[in-house]
């Protein structure tokens, strides 16, 4: 185990070197520099010369790789640069966000699979049933519906009309119930429709007949032998959910004014805060491939079919 986990983790170092070059040429192709907007952040409009001076000062007209291993050995040494909008060090800025996305990640999981598993199970269970049906129809719609309209549609019904939240309220529970609920909907709709496609493969299946012939009650049947082969994909759902969530919802928190990442990248791009885009990047490269990380040795772990498979290999 221990010789695969250090294997997928120099794969996933070359994918996250391949990452901050692509990261770092993209924003080298931009219109503006980092020169450029230091004296726009200052409501300063520059002349050539001074720009000029400028950018020999800071390197940027020495050749590409040449600065993309400068700035790489910054970032190695957790130097992400200076935001030109903050005035401060990306790494803090992005500190002082994250616990807001953490708090709202966290809450939006907890929700996600206290009702996503019941529901899919339920679905599962009483297949081509009334409420097999209503769960259906139900996901259905929470799919369809894009998250920005989605949260303009619950800001409008339960803050305008109904007065039952605040439309911006970040230092309240209550001010969570409705990006919760807007994160959370269509993920619950996507999570009980997959629960309940891995739920009739595996009900379907010759081991479940037996079981049943042999008189083992159907809530063993279910908890102790279903699921627990049907969790697999659900596995990789989660994974994805959280690499998703830990980036920082960008639309969600714009829309309700949370101050995490999402919201911070946002405005980063408005103002094209370059350093600042670029440390989100690295960020979110950061969280899914720790995710997919920790997907892969759950895999090994929870299926012995590919831990034999693996050592055959």
């Amino acid at each position: 185990m221990l010789k695969y986990i250090f294997k997928r983790i120099m794969q996933l170092f070359v994918v996250l070197l391949g990452v901050t070059f692509l990261t770092f040429i993209i924003t080298q192709a931009a219109p503006s520099d980092a020169a450029e907007m230091k004296y726009v952040s200052m409501g300063m409009m520059p002349s050539a010369e001074l720009l000029e001076k400028t950018r020999e000062e800071m390197g940027l007209n020495d050749p590409v790789l040449v600065q993309y291993v400068r700035w790489l050995d910054n970032v190695l040494h957790g130097d992400l640069g200076e935001s030109s909008k903050f005035g401060e060090s990306v790494w803090t800025q992005m500190t002082k966000k994250l616990p807001m996305t953490l708090k709202l990640a966290g809450v939006s999981m907890v929700v996600l699979v206290v009702i996503a598993f019941p529901l899919g199970i339920l679905s599962a269970v009483k297949k081509n049933r009334a409420a097999d049906y209503v769960i259906r129809f139900l996901s259905f719609f929470g799919i369809s519906m894009p998250n920005f309209w989605l949260a303009l549609l619950l800001m409008y019904i339960f803050a305008v009309r109904l007065g039952w939240f605040k439309v911006v309220s970040v230092d309240s529970m209550q001010g969570m119930v409705l990006p919760v609920a807007t994160l959370t909907i269509p993920m619950i709709s996507s999570y009980a429709r997959q629960i309940r496609t891995a739920l009739l493969e595996e009900l379907n299946a010759n081991y479940v007949t037996g079981a049943r012939a042999r008189g083992i009650p159907e809530s063993r049947i279910i908890w102790g032998h279903v699921l627990p082969n049907a969790i697999l994909p659900i596995i990789t759902l989660i994974g994805l959910s959280v690499g998703h969530l830990l980036g920082g919802a960008a639309i969600i928190e714009t829309i309700f004014s949370w101050q995490g990442i999402g919201n911070m990248v946002v405005e980063a791009i408005r103002v094209r805060d370059y350093p600042l885009i670029q440390g989100y990047v690295i960020w979110m490269a950061l969280i899914y491939v720790t995710v997919n990380l920790l997907v892969d040795i759950a895999y090994r772990c929870l299926d012995p079919q590919i831990r034999l498979r693996k050592r055959v290999d």
